[in-house]
């Protein structure tokens, strides 16, 4: 491995797993608050053990979410200096105004945790709500700053120099707004499917079925309703990037060759060397319409793209399929349960649906991180799309392996860290909350209780 290789697979670890950690804390606040709300409104205690027990786990994932984004941004000036020195005084104040969201969301959650029976109630669940505000907006702002990569403004580029420099225009680029839309629903859909996973599983445990249906219920109307909402957020984005970054669209969509009434390919085995795409699925016309809502426009293919300049079509299609793949099988299986709760309401207490929730338990997540492979292999060779390469921008520093490996190595570990802490959690459920012995395990198999009522 070289150090080019190495410092581009670095920085992808830090990044896949820094994601997960960070759609979570971005997602939970807004769990942790509408249980609240739903405490202080009924004084059902079980509620207000929910909000306790997630908000153990918001503690957690922002720790590890600070940790992972304070090696983030050492990573940047260490593997990336040349775009750095260039890049930083355009695109700093979206990372600036992300260090006063983080710093707003930390004396919050402080708040929070400390203030049980010490705050009045109502400013007290105000806080959480703040924590949950401040992280989205953190999301935003770094998704933001990823945007300006795959849309550079904010800057005359002449000879070589970045003049003129505007880092409010370069903040709002052309492709915030669309890339801060998908991510923030894409973490809905993916923290919901994942927390709504785990307390069917336990309910499927017979392990305190109160508590883990309370939990389950408000998990999966968030889940339900981004799943919903994310294929429409993706059609805006992939117009988008139709406009801006056409090789990127032809290499989701392994798309070699420009045409009139383009046809869209579902799975299939890129073959780059004979320019197609064998065992695909073909349906005349869909592509064009899709990109520009006319079935005869034309569809750039990657023949109209300097070879240099092309992306790895196998991995950008493979990671496009997967995404969409997971991200219709939500939306399936979430219109599915709305349709339970509104006409089969028997549906909602059966073991076969809870045993669905609990299969799909990590299926957001592979499609959060499947998205950011398209979103990242798609813009290159360019680390800033049309103006600096990848290979340009990277450190000419000899024994980066070596930090590849240690790094991977504590990455793993905090994610075993991570994992153990909130298992732990979960199995203390009981014990940490006093939870009555009627919501013990004993109670009746869950599929005899009115789970959804």
């Amino acid at each position: 491995m070289n150090d080019f290789i190495a410092a581009r697979s670095q920085m992808a670890l830090s990044l896949g797993f820094h994601i997960v950690f960070s759609c979570i804390g971005m997602v939970m606040p807004f769990f942790m608050a509408v249980s609240h709300y739903y405490w202080l409104k009924t004084n059902n205690i079980v509620y207000k053990n929910v909000t306790r027990a997630w908000s153990h786990g918001v503690a957690i994932f922002f720790a590890t979410g600070a940790v992972s984004g304070t090696v983030l941004s050492f990573e940047l000036g260490l593997l990336w200096p040349t775009f750095m020195r260039h890049a930083g005084p355009i695109f700093g104040m979206p990372f600036s105004l992300e260090g006063t969201a983080f710093f707003i969301e930390a004396i919050a959650l402080g708040f929070f945790l400390y203030g049980w029976d010490r705050f009045n109630r109502w400013f007290h669940w105000f806080t959480g709500v703040i924590v949950g505000i401040s992280g989205l907006v953190s999301g935003i702002l770094v998704v933001a700053a990823n945007a300006w990569m795959n849309s550079p403004s904010g800057f005359d580029y002449v000879n070589g120099q970045y003049l003129n420099i505007d880092p409010i225009k370069a903040m709002f680029n052309d492709a915030w707004f669309e890339q801060a839309l998908h991510m923030c629903i894409a973490a809905f859909a993916a923290t919901g499917f994942a927390v709504a996973g785990i307390h069917a599983l336990m309910i499927l445990k017979g392990r305190h079925v109160v508590f883990h249906t309370k939990a389950f219920k408000i998990a999966v109307a968030f889940a339900g309703v981004a799943a919903i909402l994310q294929p429409l957020s993706g059609d805006i984005s992939a117009k988008d990037v139709a406009k801006r970054q056409p090789a990127k669209l032809a290499a989701m969509e392994a798309h070699f060759h420009t045409e009139k009434t383009a046809p869209l390919i579902i799975g299939g085995i890129p073959d780059v060397k004979n320019q197609k795409v064998n065992y695909a699925l073909e349906i005349p016309g869909l592509l064009s319409f899709m990109t520009y809502g006319d079935f005869h426009s034309e569809v750039k293919g990657l023949d109209s793209i300097a070879p240099e300049n092309q992306p790895p079509v196998p991995i950008v299609h493979y990671a496009f399929q997967i995404m969409v793949g997971a991200g219709m099988l939500m939306m399936l299986i979430s219109l599915m349960y709305f349709f339970a709760v509104w006409r089969r309401r028997h549906w909602r207490n059966s073991r076969w649906l809870l045993q669905l929730f609990a299969a799909i338990t990590p299926l957001g997540f592979i499609a959060v991180e499947a998205g950011w492979t398209v979103t990242e292999v798609g813009r290159q060779p360019w680390i800033l799309q049309g103006i600096m390469r990848t290979a340009d921008a990277v450190t000419p520093m000899p024994g980066i392996i070596y930090s590849f490996y240690l790094f991977t190595g504590v990455y793993v570990s905090l994610a075993f860290i991570v994992t153990f802490m909130l298992y732990r959690q979960i199995k203390m459920v009981g014990k940490l909350y006093d939870i009555p012995a009627s919501m013990q395990p004993g109670d009746p198999a869950p599929g005899s209780l009115p789970i959804m009522r």
